[in-house]
């Protein structure tokens, strides 16, 4: 199988009948950024989507169900603002305890952030219930 027949496999969205319809509207996947870097639109823009495509990469082998009801649900993404990286890291713990997925991301160093810094932490995809219940107090980006 080539690699654009692979990504194709994994991204196209399932036939809607396949997911129970309750479910198709409570799946998301939350990006939660590190506010207090302050990183430029662009800079954000980047970090967000390798947040997004590491958590579909880890969904897809670890969490398939929830996959296949994000994919079959519009693939709802939500990006909020943490202070700073001990929040995010709170957060992404309290997650982990809920079985919730996770995923972390940390820049290379190469523009305007050190090297290590945690740009952005995602949950999901899964439940926005579940999600929600630990993430209201957060503010949209």
């Amino acid at each position: 199988m080539s690699l654009r027949s692979w990504i194709h496999r994994l991204t196209a969205p399932q036939p809607v009948n396949s997911v129970p319809m309750g479910e198709l509207r409570e799946v998301k996947l939350l990006c939660v950024v590190n506010h207090g870097l302050k990183m430029g639109k662009g800079k954000i823009a980047a970090q967000v989507g390798h947040a997004a495509v590491k958590a579909a990469l880890n969904a897809a082998e670890h969490h398939p169900s929830q996959m296949q009801a994000w994919l079959s649900s519009g693939q709802r993404k939500v990006v909020v603002k943490a202070q700073d990286a001990e929040e995010i890291e709170k957060l992404l713990e309290a997650a982990k305890r809920k079985g919730l997925p996770t995923c972390t991301v940390h820049d290379a160093g190469r523009t305007q952030i050190p090297a290590g810094s945690l740009t952005v932490g995602s949950i999901g995809p899964d439940s926005s219930e579940a999600i929600d219940g630990l993430t209201a107090h957060l503010k949209l980006l």
